[in-house]
């Protein structure tokens, strides 16, 4: 079984996902990393596949205009792996202008002169709040008077509100540095390595897919920054490739059932805990899984560590 890995292969696979605006995919997406922005890579420890000129930046900069052509999305509602809140989900209400919250430290001031402009929706956040209610589940809007995390913008670094740098980021590769027709909304991810109670947050905001709103949740399927070798493919363990192998094999499995537990069994696997000593990068598969539970599913690139998968199509 062969998935795509390289630039002609996953433009293939953009091109293959069946345009359907009135039920949008949900996408589980490599977020990467501060260093997708990078200038240029002098921290030999990390893979200049990481870097601006990297796979995964060149994916990011076809996956966005993608999927604006594809579903032409009324807003977006995101999912980062560096917000976890317990028991209950915190919705952004950030009105006009979403700030940001630069949650990374001991970078140069480049990384902290990043801007990226969007806005929130009180009616979207207000949707989403109701939707876990509905599905007996507790939310809150989170206002930017709230915070979320900390800056390092300072030194100390303070705390904010904002949207982090798993969303940020990225999105400034696939969108550019300004989206202003259409809102963005980030929600907590729960703080859990239980892989029934993410699948089930991603579960209630299903029926947004039909509201034109695309759902996506960011991680990586390898992230371990006491043993930075693990991301390259070229240095990792077999362990650790092996298991991001499987993560694709298993995403891939025809039958609903077989496929739902074949991923809850990734966590079970040997290279799991090497490739992640903390579970928060890799559990925002099972919300994508879940708010697309509905329907196929297709791996739109394989880039080592950092998959694209669509879920519901």
């Amino acid at each position: 079984m062969s998935f795509p890995k390289t630039q002609s292969e996953w433009r293939t696979a953009l091109d293959a996902l069946p345009s359907t605006p009135d039920k949008i995919p949900a996408f589980f997406f490599g977020h990467g990393s501060p260093m997708l922005i990078a200038r240029q890579i002098t921290n030999s420890s990390m893979p200049s596949a990481i870097g601006q000129e990297g796979d995964l930046a060149k994916f990011l900069r076809d996956f966005g205009p993608a999927l604006r052509a594809k579903y032409k999305p009324k807003g977006i509602v995101v999912f980062s792996a560096h917000w976890e809140t317990i028991g209950i989900r915190h919705v952004t209400d950030y009105g006009d202008r979403n700030p940001l919250l630069m949650d990374y430290f001991g970078f140069e001031p480049y990384f902290y002169q990043q801007t990226f402009e969007s806005k929130g929706s009180r009616a979207l956040a207000e949707r989403i709040v109701l939707l876990y209610k509905e599905a007996g589940k507790e939310a809150k809007l989170s206002g930017v008077r709230e915070n979320r995390g900390w800056d390092g913008r300072t030194s100390p670094p303070r705390q904010g509100s904002g949207l982090d740098h798993g969303i940020f980021i990225p999105f400034k590769l696939m969108f550019g540095d300004k989206v202003d027709d259409l809102p963005i909304v980030q929600v907590s991810i729960e703080r859990s390595s239980d892989p029934e109670r993410h699948w089930a947050v991603g579960k209630a905001l299903s029926k947004l897919r039909e509201e034109g709103i695309l759902i996506l949740a960011g991680g990586l399927t390898v992230h371990n920054l006491h043993d930075r070798k693990q991301f390259s493919e070229k240095s990792a363990s077999p362990n650790v490739t092996m298991f991001d192998q499987a993560i694709t094999v298993a995403a891939s499995k025809s039958q609903f059932d077989e496929r739902k537990q074949s991923l809850f069994d990734l966590m079970k696997h040997d290279g799991f805990t090497q490739a992640h000593p903390s579970t928060e990068h890799f559990v925002p598969l099972y919300v994508a899984a879940g708010a697309g539970e509905e329907g196929d599913v297709q791996v739109v690139s394989a880039i080592y560590s950092a998959p694209t998968i669509a879920f519901g199509i």
